[in-house]
């Protein structure tokens, strides 16, 4: 059952093994909130962490949730389970998003190791169409130089502007805490805002 309670709901979305759990974890402040494993596809439900935060340091807090989506792509288990994970995210994110509903804000993940895959661009390419802002947070970015960050960055800016979007980008590291303070400035305004 879904939470019924009129509070913002920030959903946090990514390929299985991006580092949704621990990038989690890392945002709020705290260890094992988000179940974390090396094995992909560890969440199988929409998980939902109420958390308080505030825009700004003199406004006063307001509770909101950060939803964590099952991933998609490539995890241990059947094909058919696989799907039944990807409706059940579109779902989430068409009717929640649509007519004034809860959804705030989409947390897009893409592992910065790599190039975006074609699973991230169809996202990409879905979330156009929601009237839900939307966030890229580029993950375990620790594991970068300072030019292939910037690369990565730039490559993701260009696609954006292709296709006539924006949206900002952060580049985080759920080990080294990186980003988690500009990552948490994004949500909580979108999520305070709406």
């Amino acid at each position: 059952m879904l939470p019924d309670d009129g509070l913002a709901e920030v959903a946090v979305v990514g390929r299985s093994n991006v580092g949704k759990s621990s990038l989690l974890n890392a945002l709020v402040g705290r260890r094992q909130v988000a179940r974390t494993s090396q094995t992909p596809g560890k969440t199988r439900a929409l998980n939902f962490y109420r958390v308080e935060a505030s825009p700004a340091k003199a406004a006063p807090a307001r509770a909101f949730y950060l939803v964590d989506l099952p991933g998609y792509g490539y995890a241990k288990v059947a094909r058919t389970q696989r799907a039944a994970w990807q409706r059940l995210a579109d779902r989430y994110l068409a009717e929640r998003g649509a007519g004034g509903g809860p959804l705030a804000a989409v947390c897009l993940l893409i592992d910065s190791r790599h190039e975006a895959q074609p699973a991230d661009l169809a996202l990409l390419d879905r979330l156009r169409d929601s009237p839900a802002p939307f966030i890229l947070a580029l993950t375990k970015s620790d594991k970068l130089s300072s030019n292939q960050r910037q690369q990565r960055v730039a490559v993701l800016r260009r696609r954006l502007a292709t296709d006539g979007l924006e949206a900002p980008i952060v580049l985080t590291s759920a080990e080294k805490k990186e980003g988690m303070e500009e990552l948490w400035d994004w949500v909580a305004t979108f999520a305070v805002n709406s």
